[in-house]
């Protein structure tokens, strides 16, 4: 019996016969599932409840050897490959219908060496896993800020954690990747070796072919840190953001804080009168003393009177995985961005209108404050080359209804787009891209042409382009 798979042009079906199958399987370690295993429905499934798609076959990598073989399946028999890692793109990478995706989630190894300061982490490891090994030693390299999250998308298209403003991006704190490109070679990046690569993946996403390691430097981080966490009044928001605006003029590069508008949620943390009601919070931490926090700290802390104040000190991992329960599985998410220069009385005032006319009361408008050491390295240092604004902007659509989805990402894309004809907001995070709306230019700036010589160099048949994508030199979107 005939299976069916898609070739890379995303339009034109292919026949994959049950024996190419059986021959696959048989030079492949890992489990090999496709739409007849009792366990397809439940290994296709991804983070984003909103993405649903049906891959022909699904290859569970045990090893980069997997990793080859499931790429030169792809290239004999023309498939359209996605890659997954941890599965928490927003934008559903990490699967294509009647594709090959190769899975590597079963590779979670996480090595450290705590004498160089350094930890090797494979493809398919979530932020949670590696905290827990590099916390054992009392240290931490720049992650995110939610602990299920995969290591290699997340790193390869920046990184945004509690520690950007002291440490940088993720993608910083690379310092060594082995990749399996396009023509099945197993490839070292460094700064000395394919030097061409190891600029693309820092910040290039899954462009250039599948990391199926990386090597991370690590910083004396924790055990406990403390937290800022403070909701005011939705009343209160213009002139709580417009406060926090003047703190970030200032703030020391040990405080990495978010501000966000958020519905207060029906829960016994919170007072029976707010539940329900619009709030703006205050949220992060300090990589420092409780004394010089509490100093950094105190002027936020007393902007009004607040609804409720959690602001601790907190493990590092407790700290990495507070926002968990806000992001399950299955939730429906569609989260958009920009870069903005100046947090003006303007852009204030479309955050705190438009967020009130979310539809869901999961949504939040997230102000992150960036700086620091993100912007310490030129645009052209890396690829990833949005570091000179003092702020990202987010619109994060999150509902239950499948019902509401077009109301929902309607709200994220206009929220953004209005929002960009503001002086001084420009770019997009490519970790929060919408449903593959955001052009190169957008995401890579200066950096696009280079960026596509390598493309070209590496995948010039655009075999690795379900991601933001970047179009080989004398290819198509569609090739």
């Amino acid at each position: 019996m005939a299976k069916v798979g898609r070739t890379t042009d995303g339009a034109t079906p292919v026949e994959l016969t049950d024996d190419a199958i059986q021959a696959f399987e048989a030079r492949f370690a890992g489990p090999v599932i496709t739409p007849g295993d009792p366990a397809y429905d439940e290994t296709r499934a991804l983070w984003n409840g909103v993405i649903d798609k049906r891959p022909a076959i699904i290859a569970q990598c045990t090893g980069t050897a997997d990793v080859v073989e499931a790429v030169a399946l792809a290239r004999e028999h023309d498939l359209s490959v996605a890659v997954r890692g941890g599965g928490h793109n927003v934008a559903g990478y990490a699967s294509a219908d009647d594709g090959l995706v190769i899975d590597l989630s079963p590779m979670t190894g996480v090595f450290v060496d705590h004498e160089a300061r350094t930890v090797r982490v494979q493809g398919g490891a979530t932020l949670g896993q590696v905290d827990r090994e590099t916390q054992l030693f009392g240290l931490a390299t720049p992650l995110g800020v939610v602990s299920a999250t995969g290591v290699a998308g997340l790193s390869l298209n920046g990184g945004l954690g509690h520690l950007r403003r002291k440490y940088g991006l993720a993608c910083d704190n690379i310092v060594s990747a082995e990749i399996v490109t396009a023509d099945g070679q197993v490839r070292t990046a460094t700064v000395d070796q394919n030097d061409d690569l190891f600029w693309a993946i820092r910040g290039g996403g899954g462009n250039f072919g599948i990391v199926t390691s990386f090597e991370f430097r690590l910083y004396e981080v924790g055990p406990e840190l403390p937290t800022l966490f403070i909701w005011y009044h939705g009343d209160d928001a213009v002139s709580v953001l417009k406060a926090y605006r003047e703190y970030t003029k200032t703030a020391s590069r040990d405080a990495n804080t978010i501000a966000f508008t958020y519905a207060v949620p029906e829960l016994d943390e919170f007072p029976e009168a707010a539940w329900g009601e619009p709030a703006v919070i205050l949220f992060g931490a300090f990589d420092g003393s409780v004394a010089d926090a509490d100093a950094e700290f105190t002027q936020l802390k007393t902007l009004a009177d607040p609804i409720v104040d959690f602001s601790d000190t907190l493990p590092y991992v407790a700290l990495q995985s507070l926002l968990d329960e806000d992001y399950p599985d299955g939730l429906r998410y569609y989260w958009k961005s920009v870069y903005v220069d100046d947090l003006s009385d303007e852009v204030i005032d479309h955050i705190v209108r438009t967020h009130g006319e979310s539809p869901s009361a999961l949504s939040t408008v997230d102000i992150w404050h960036l700086g620091g050491a993100i912007a310490d390295r030129d645009p052209d240092e890396t690829a990833f080359a949005n570091r000179n604004a003092p702020y990202m902007v987010t619109y994060e659509a999150n509902w239950e209804d499948p019902s509401m989805d077009d109301d929902n990402v309607a709200w994220g894309r206009t929220g953004i787009s209005d929002l960009r004809q503001f002086k001084g907001v420009a770019g997009a995070y490519g970790n929060f891209p919408g449903f593959d709306e955001a052009p190169g230019d957008l995401l890579f700036g200066e950096n696009y042409d280079r960026l596509v010589e390598i493309k070209t160099t590496y995948d010039p048949t655009n075999l690795f382009k379900l991601n933001q994508n970047i179009v080989p030199r004398g290819a198509s979107a569609d090739d």
